[in-house]
């Protein structure tokens, strides 16, 4: 299942963790928040004001690149 805006933050950096970066990098402290567990993606880029397509992008070029260079789940 590809990922999309209605993921939630948590289940994101846990089937992906290389997404963790892309939430540091966007300044969102998201990683070990409990409120990930209910917030999703679209959710928490609107709390910290970010641009949902930007984001879903730059996550998405990370998953792609970590799959070819051997990671397990490109969803």
């Amino acid at each position: 299942m590809p990922m999309t805006p209605d993921h939630y933050v948590d289940d994101v950096m846990r089937r992906w963790p290389e997404t963790i970066r892309v939430f540091l990098n966007y300044r969102m402290h998201c990683v070990g928040c409990p409120i990930g567990r209910f917030h999703t993606l679209a959710d928490a880029c609107r709390e910290h004001g970010i641009d949902l397509d930007h984001f879903l992008a730059d996550l998405r070029v990370v998953i792609r690149t970590n799959m070819e260079h051997g990671g397990i789940d490109g969803n």
